[in-house]
């Protein structure tokens, strides 16, 4: 009698609502509009991208662009076309980040842009952006917002746009969702590196999930040593997709799950948007504006993985200026050369950045606290340093003035030299009968 009691007792109790919402993000575009060549394979598509997520969005679930859409002077694709991709995303993104590449060719442009979308664009720290938004999903409340990083004053330049502090606006977006607008879960978009997004999370309660961004980094779902937070991001180019779900049980969260979706030959095109693709790569491709950056200048007996070019680019800086020690960022270096002819559009894709050479003399107390900086750095030459010596160290004029200029202080002395120019010249010089 008592079990049927309770049995009864039981039943007549409310169920926990359960709902999951699944959320997917890409990030760094960089109008690589074409599938391209990648140690793991071949990588990328608009037409893929579009396909798999249009129909995710049909599903329901929510679709997130970190940013970086365009990026002048790498691929010629951007500066032919500009931002003609964004309006592809109209129904099927519901934000995006600012990227630091988005406002490359002007604020007027930017606006263009900006005007040709009907999903909004988003920064809680730069001046005229909308902050965040909320999106109510079968009764679950996603606060959504993102950040611009601490280097987008320096990288920039561009009247009209004001970068804040962004843990400062991170505290405020987070109070103001979680209090006022009374939201379910809170997730960040983008656009800053890894190193700022993982301090966001130590420094700024509250924040359940943030797609990665700007640092080109593949890394899988994992929480972030320390807090509730979930982090995850897609590397680049539309290599792949973050996919994730969030579960919640009467409107409160209670687990995450999910991984990184590869944009590869397995996902099928969206039939339209790959012809669409095809007719402007082949108009690119016969313009005789960047024709020639189409023509063969070489061949390479076999391919050349992004760590291997990084080396040799290196040891190549480290020879030219008679260095003991060379640097670079690893985000100079941005995809493998493929086996068989080489041309410059393929040579930039690698090396997106013509920077130059530089060189200074420096203790050897100092080089290690360059080398100490940050873990996103190529290296070549640099065995124990004795903090007594002086050292001659060549690097980018990227790294020494923007990436590690707090740390990079010496009097440099500019080469001349081009990296990806004299790179060229080593790949496609002529051996010795």
């Amino acid at each position: 009698m008592r079990s049927k009691l309770l049995l009864l007792v039981l039943l007549a109790l409310p169920l926990r609502a359960q709902t999951t919402v699944t959320l997917l993000h890409f990030s760094d575009y960089h109008s690589h509009a074409l599938p391209f060549y990648s140690d793991e394979g071949e990588r990328g598509g608009i037409a893929r991208a579009i396909r798999y997520l249009a129909r995710e969005k049909q599903g329901g679930a929510l679709v997130f662009s970190g940013g970086d859409t365009i990026n002048k002077g790498s691929p010629a694709w951007s500066d032919k076309y500009g931002c003609a991709e964004w309006p592809w995303w109209n129904g099927i993104l519901d934000a995006m980040a600012v990227g630091n590449h988005d406002a490359d060719y002007g604020r007027e442009a930017f606006e263009t842009c900006r005007a040709s979308v009907r999903y909004p664009i988003l920064s809680a720290n730069t001046s005229n952006m909308i902050r965040k938004k909320v999106f109510d999903v079968r009764g679950i409340r996603i606060g959504v917002f993102a950040l611009a990083g601490s280097d987008f004053p320096t990288l920039v330049k561009v009247d009209g746009l004001k970068f804040g502090d962004s843990l400062g606006a991170a505290q405020d977006i987070v109070r103001e969702l979680r209090e006022r607008d009374r939201v379910d879960a809170v997730v960040m978009i983008g656009h800053e590196d890894e190193d700022e997004d993982y301090k966001l999370a130590r420094a700024v309660p509250g924040i359940d999930l943030i797609f990665g961004s700007h640092s080109h980094l593949k890394h899988d779902l994992a929480r972030i040593d320390g807090t509730q937070t979930w982090f995850i991001s897609p590397w680049q180019y539309l290599g792949y997709i973050s996919r994730v779900e969030l579960t919640f049980r009467d409107r409160k969260l209670t687990d995450v799950r999910g991984g990184l979706v590869p944009v590869d030959k397995k996902l099928p095109e969206d039939k339209k948007i790959a012809r669409r693709v095809q007719e402007m790569q082949e108009a690119l491709e016969n313009d005789p504006q960047y024709r020639e950056l189409f023509v063969p200048i070489g061949r390479l007996e076999q391919a050349i993985s992004v760590e291997a070019l990084a080396k040799q680019t290196l040891d190549m800086m480290r020879r030219l200026s008679n260095a003991d020690v060379a640097l670079s960022t690893m985000s100079s270096f941005r995809q493998p050369l493929p086996k068989g002819t080489l041309d410059m559009e393929l040579l930039r894709a690698a090396l997106p950045y013509e920077n130059e050479i530089i060189v200074c003399e420096m203790p050897g107390a100092q080089l290690q606290r360059v080398l100490d900086f940050s873990d996103e750095t190529y290296v070549s030459g640099a065995p124990p340093v004795d903090a007594a010596r002086t050292y001659r160290v060549a690097t980018t004029d990227f790294l020494a003035n923007v990436a590690y200029r707090d740390v990079f202080t010496c009097e440099k002395t500019k080469t001349g030299l081009r990296v990806r120019e004299e790179l060229r010249k080593a790949l496609t010089a002529t051996p010795s009968p």
